[in-house]
């Protein structure tokens, strides 16, 4: 079977009343994502992955708020972004709609936040989980796909890492003022 086919969904079209099975199969659905998302938050949990976090937003198990810190000896070192995840009722089949929802300026990011990672995307597998997104967000934060912008000023300053560094400084004070003499301190430290 294809790994991004869905065979709950699959098994009712050959049944002889779609309308219940098409009901009941979203029910299976949903607990299965459930059961899924439980198993993904546990292993989250678990992992000694450092620098990534995500928990269900209140009880709603569909949406998360996730945490990705800045990787070791790049731009964003020292820096944390938070993350909102909604998970669709054919997760893992489908992909879900991960955006920032911290201002972070990077040129595979765009203003509202919506990340261009191929993995989110055409490139979705349903073995992926939520660990693995964050990992590949982390990722690009450090090694941006400048081939593939979604902000044309960060993927034009890129090569130029000081002056990317005073940029991700300022977003970082426009977004929390009270943080503008730790990114004036971070920026000093670096000269």
């Amino acid at each position: 079977m294809a790994q991004n086919v869905n065979p709950t969904a699959s098994s009712s079209i050959g049944s002889s009343s779609t309308k219940d099975s098409m009901s009941s199969g979203v029910v299976g659905s949903n607990s299965q994502v459930s059961k899924r998302l439980q198993q993904e938050l546990l292993s989250l949990m678990m992992s000694n992955d450092k620098g990534i976090s995500a928990f269900p937003d209140g009880d709603m198990l569909l949406s998360w708020v996730g945490t990705v810190e800045g990787p070791l000896e790049t731009v964003y070192e020292g820096l944390k972004y938070k993350l909102r995840l909604d998970f669709p009722p054919g997760y893992p089949y489908n992909a879900p709609k991960v955006r920032f929802t911290s201002s972070c300026f990077h040129p595979n990011v765009d203003q509202y936040g919506n990340i261009c990672l191929d993995i989110l995307k055409e490139k979705w597998s349903a073995l992926y989980e939520v660990r693995t997104i964050l990992l590949s967000i982390q990722s690009l934060l450090g090694e941006p796909n400048n081939s593939s912008p979604l902000n044309i000023h960060a993927a034009g300053l890129w090569p130029n890492q000081a002056a990317y560094k005073k940029m991700t400084s300022y977003d970082l004070i426009k977004m929390d003022p009270s943080l503008s003499l730790l990114a004036l301190k971070t920026t000093c430290k670096n000269k």
